[in-house]
């Protein structure tokens, strides 16, 4: 009887831990957007590592900037610079699923930061970019704090 609640047991949180959410924030070791400071995409026009001494805790990740001026900024306004769907894939997002993305495929559109799982992802993305972006804004109420 007590070998059969344990493996009861074991097997409920087995289950339970697969069922894990996925960061509603694109993350590495809880570091988000790969420790890249989002506010210089905006202000210098290029991807800029963060520095630890100026990270911010943010939904759940922490967000690295280059300067404490920048993470004041992002402070004031985190919703103005953090990467549309949390960082993920605006491309997957779109399709109904989360994909990590990479630092070079980042665009800004209509004032929002966007990334894509890789440069051929986006070249698909930008073919077609204000339908998908539309399509993502309504996906990702519905997918942002799943797996």
């Amino acid at each position: 009887m007590k070998r059969s609640f344990t493996m009861i047991l074991f097997t409920c949180l087995f289950s339970f831990s697969g069922m894990a959410q996925k960061a509603c924030v694109f993350n590495t070791n809880g570091t988000a957007i790969h420790g890249y400071d989002v506010v210089a995409f905006f202000t210098d026009g290029n991807a800029t590592k963060g520095k630890p001494e100026f990270a911010i805790q943010w939904q759940e990740a922490n967000w690295l900037f280059a300067s404490q001026e920048h993470a004041a900024v992002f402070s004031a306004a985190p919703e103005k610079y953090a990467p549309q769907y949390g960082g993920y894939c605006a491309y997957g997002t779109a399709e109904g699923h989360k994909a990590p993305t990479e630092i070079d495929t980042w665009k800004i559109k209509n004032g929002k930061l966007y990334f894509n799982y890789n440069k051929k992802v986006q070249e698909l993305w930008l073919k077609n970019q204000q339908e998908l972006i539309e399509k993502a804004d309504k996906q990702w109420p519905l997918m942002k704090d799943t797996e």
